[in-house]
C-alpha cells in the first residue's frame, strides 16, 4: 500500500471525513516507525494509508489522541474506530485496514475488551502470553517496548513497573503472565 503524506489539520479533516481511512503517525529515523512504514508498504490490498510525520506536522495527532509513534489510526466517517500502536506485521495491518481485525466481539460472540500487551522479543513469558491470547481468540495490540521508548515510558507510567509482559485490559494492568487474573478479566473459561 502506498503511504500518502498529510500536511496539515485541514488536509486531515478533508481526507478522513467520509468512508474508512487509515492514518499512520510516525517519526522519520525512529526504528519502530520505520518498521511500521516498511510493513505497511508491503501490505497487499487496495487503497492507501495517509501518513503524518509528527516531527513536521504537529496539529493532527492531538485530534485523535495519539501520544506515541508509530500509531495506526482507523477512522470511519471522521471518527476513530481503532488504534494500533507499535510495528505490526503486513498481514496484521491488512486485517486492521480491511476491517477484519477491528471487531469488538470475540469468536464466541462475547464482547471483546480492549487489550494491549507490552512485550519484548526476547521475553519467553511475553510469547507465552500472546500464545494464550491467540489460543482463546482474544484480539490485542502488541507493543514492543524494546523498540519504542515512548511506549516503554507509557507502560511504566501506567504500572510503575519496568518488567514485561504487562497487559492492559480496559485500563486494568496485569503484571507478568498471570493466567488466573487474565482469564478472569477476559472471561476466559479455566481449563
Amino acid at each position: 500500500m502506498e503511504i500518502r503524506p498529510l500536511a496539515h489539520k485541514g488536509d486531515f479533516s478533508e481526507r478522513t471525513a467520509r468512508g474508512r481511512t487509515a492514518v499512520l503517525f510516525f517519526k522519520p529515523a525512529h526504528q519502530a516507525s520505520e518498521c511500521a512504514r516498511k510493513n505497511l508498504a508491503q501490505t497487499e490490498g487496495e487503497g492507501e494509508v495517509l501518513g503524518v510525520d509528527v516531527s513536521a506536522v504537529r496539529d493532527i495527532h492531538p485530534l485523535v489522541g495519539v501520544t506515541s509513534v508509530p500509531t495506526l489510526v482507523i477512522l470511519e466517517d471522521g471518527k476513530v474506530k481503532n488504534i494500533v500502536k507499535g510495528c505490526q506485521s503486513p498481514a496484521y495491518y491488512k486485517k486492521i485496514i480491511s476491517g477484519e481485525g477491528a471487531s469488538v466481539r470475540r469468536a464466541d460472540g462475547k464482547p471483546q475488551k480492549r487489550v494491549t500487551v507490552y512485550t519484548t522479543p526476547t521475553c519467553p513469558y511475553c510469547n507465552k502470553l500472546k500464545q494464550y491470547l491467540n489460543k482463546h481468540g482474544i484480539r490485542y495490540t502488541d507493543i514492543n517496548v524494546a523498540a519504542d521508548q515512548r511506549a516503554a515510558q507509557e507502560m511504566v507510567r501506567k504500572s510503575g513497573q519496568r518488567g514485561v509482559p504487562q497487559t492492559d485490559i480496559n485500563g486494568q494492568i496485569v503484571i507478568g503472565f498471570d493466567v488466573p487474573k487474565i482469564s478472569r478479566l477476559l472471561d476466559i473459561p479455566t481449563e
